[in-house]
């Protein structure tokens, strides 16, 4: 077996580890709150051989799943695991990689066609007692959420028929359903999109198919209480090109984007296509709301062109990370009447990794957490991720349901230290925001790494942990995480 690429995307804090572990009894410094009892699952690309092509990237790597399990008696444990899919399977049998280039199953090795390609690396999604591990690019492999042994790929029974899943789904906090769809539904480069709702008891109830405007990366959409949408940015998968042995994904500046608005319970003949700026991306959605007058606000992490490197420079597109313009942005339209363009306004600053309580999904909210970049920092930032650096300011903003929300608290990181991804936990306490957790990253010497899980009150994030647990083993950042209270594991568990 050769040897990783020496560049950014497999070095540093971002070097394969490729190893399953299990630890008991962590370290752990200050007072876990009481509400703080389950599990909390990442996912956590992370490649077991080294790519068949150098200019590879971190997005391709295995998934392994990891969970942080927070005990009654106080106790906390982590494992981490490979998800067994049948991409990590095919390989382990020669020892190599025989899959190629991002999402370019022309590139692979000729013996592997037809095998799922799909690395399961991107999201857990917990719903209806189960734990899946999805990516966009193919459907998701249910994990055992207490063992992370992986069951298999999963299709809802049989039901599903689109080749692919979202790794970023919706749920309900009021009627439990979950919403997501599929982009390339039918294909590669394909402008064919899946919706699908499936119910509080884990059963899909619909799948309706309809056309994008282009193929383009759709990594999120959310939901309103009444609405689904569904946003379209200029990164654009071209068959001819992925033939030729080409990029999956080119940004192109020079096309518009587009909302797409339907009732989230209609008919997808009933979508409208309203116009966005030109050549703008985002990653993550914070959330959609309607508010008393029927208008229609989605918020969204927006940025003028694709954060990632691997995508923009196959484009012609040269930029350094501090070179990009970003804002916490929000599009309004007026769902009921013809479709136009958005109404746009900045309402937070530049980052990503947005949260809310999930109570609040779909809903007016008043205030929500991000991740973004400490204009003060006094030292280097933290070297990780696709993007090159990890976030070192964690914010709150008060004020969600104005034209002018506030930044009101922030938690900086010192130098060479990085967040990844919040997850939240509800607060037993009326009026009380509740909980975040996230892992810490932070480089202590040369290729060397400190890890822990910080818990911090949603109330008061400025003030620092209210507990850190200290992960002693090496870990790669992750891309999300997801929360699961004690009583709803207990209850999947019982037959």
């Amino acid at each position: 077996m050769g040897a990783f690429p020496q560049t950014p995307y497999f070095t540093g804090l971002n070097e394969p580890v490729g190893r399953e572990v299990a630890l008991t009894g962590l370290e752990v410094h200050g007072t876990i709150p009481p509400e703080v009892r389950g599990s909390f699952y990442r996912a956590v690309p992370d490649p077991a051989y080294p790519p068949k092509f150098a200019d590879d990237h971190t997005l391709s790597g295995d998934g392994m799943v990891s969970r942080l399990s927070f005990g009654a008696d106080g106790s906390v444990d982590f494992a981490m695991k490979f998800v067994e899919t049948a991409r990590h399977k095919a390989e382990k049998e020669l020892g190599r990689a025989r899959f190629g280039k991002y999402r370019n199953p022309w590139t692979d090795d000729p013996d592997v066609a037809g095998v799922d390609r799909t690395v399961a690396n991107t999201t857990p999604v917990w719903h209806a007692g189960r734990l899946l591990m999805a990516k966009e690019d193919g459907r998701p492999y249910r994990v055992d959420p207490l063992t992370l042994e992986t069951i298999g790929s999963y299709d809802f029974g049989g039901l599903l028929k689109s080749e692919t899943m979202t790794a970023h789904v919706r749920i309900d906090a009021e009627t439990g359903e979950l919403f997501f769809y599929g982009y390339e539904a039918d294909g590669q480069a394909s402008t064919k999109i899946a919706y699908c709702v499936v119910g509080a008891d884990g059963a899909l109830k619909s799948e309706q198919w309809f056309d994008a405007p282009y193929c383009a990366m759709m990594h999120d959409f959310t939901i309103s209480q009444n609405y689904a949408l569904f946003p379209i940015y200029p990164t654009t998968a071209d068959l001819d090109r992925l033939k030729a042995g080409g990029e999956h994904w080119h940004h192109q500046p020079e096309l518009e984007s587009w909302l797409g608005v339907m009732p989230r319970y209609g008919d997808v003949s009933e979508i409208k296509w309203f116009k966005g700026p030109k050549g703008v991306h985002s990653y993550h959605m914070m959330n959609a709301w309607e508010d008393s007058e029927g208008l229609l606000h989605f918020d969204a992490c927006l940025n003028s062109t694709n954060a990632f490197a691997f995508i923009r420079e196959p484009s012609g597109i040269f930029l350094q990370p501090r070179e990009i313009k970003g804002a916490l942005t929000r599009w309004t339209v007026d769902p009921r009447g013809p479709a136009g363009e958005v109404k746009e306004s900045e309402i937070g600053p530049p980052g990503d990794f947005p949260v809310i309580p999930a109570a609040k999904q779909g809903r007016p909210y008043d205030f929500g957490w991000m991740l973004t970049m400490n204009p003060d920092l006094q030292g280097p930032p933290l070297a990780a991720g696709p993007v090159g650096v990890d976030f070192n300011l964690l914010v709150r903003l008060d004020g969600m349901q104005s034209a002018a929300p506030q930044v009101s608290q922030a938690l900086p990181l010192p130098p060479l230290a990085g967040y990844n991804e919040p997850v939240h936990v509800p607060s037993a306490t009326p009026g009380h925001a509740g909980w975040l957790i996230m892992i810490v990253d932070q480089q202590v010497g040369d290729n060397q790494f400190h890890h822990e899980a910080w818990i911090l009150d949603g109330d008061a994030i400025a003030a620092g942990p209210v507990a850190r647990i200290v992960i002693p083993t090496r870990l790669r950042p992750q891309v999300h995480g997801w929360w699961v209270p004690q009583a709803q594991l207990d209850a999947a568990a019982t037959p």
